[in-house]
């Protein structure tokens, strides 16, 4: 059981990592279609490695970008990791709706607050709508992609 979490948490980090690829062109440069496989994961994954691919994700992300923002993509990365986590947990719990709620706010304006006092008022509010535009896009793409992989991965399971 552990091999087979282990490695659906490297396909769905490889899959964050080339979803980095695609970028957003919403005004900073490390936004891009990384985050969708991590959403995503939250069907298969505990919240732990759900957390660790969509770390994976802004890391490759923003080294493709080439670290825009320097060494503060890795808090970047570990308030990813957190949104992942609590959002695993609410898709554990049955709180479908709410999840995508507190996903798209905590992704959009909880993880860009501490820029407002590390870097400054102005940035925040010029990132804030790509960013929010960006987060908005990577939920609905995942939300519809996650329940054909789930039918995907059911009857995968039946038949093997």
């Amino acid at each position: 059981m552990k091999l087979r979490l282990l490695t659906l948490a490297a396909m769905f980090a490889a899959l964050c990592a080339i979803g980095a690829f695609v970028k957003i062109p919403v005004g900073i440069g490390s936004a891009a279609l990384d985050t969708v496989p991590a959403l995503v994961s939250a069907a298969f994954l505990p919240p732990v490695y759900a957390g660790a691919a969509s770390l994976i994700g802004h890391l490759s992300s923003s080294l493709y970008a080439g670290f825009p923002l320097g060494p503060l993509h890795l808090l970047i990365g570990a308030e990813m990791f957190i949104i992942l986590f609590i959002f695993t947990k609410l898709h554990q719990a049955g709180l479908h709706i709410w999840k995508w709620i507190f996903f798209i706010f905590a992704n959009s304006v909880i993880a860009t607050l501490p820029f407002y006092w590390i870097i400054s008022p102005a940035f925040f509010v010029a990132v804030l709508p790509g960013i929010t535009i960006a987060t908005i896009l990577n939920a609905g793409i995942a939300m519809i992609v996650s329940p054909v992989v789930v039918r995907v991965m059911d009857r995968v399971k039946t038949h093997a």
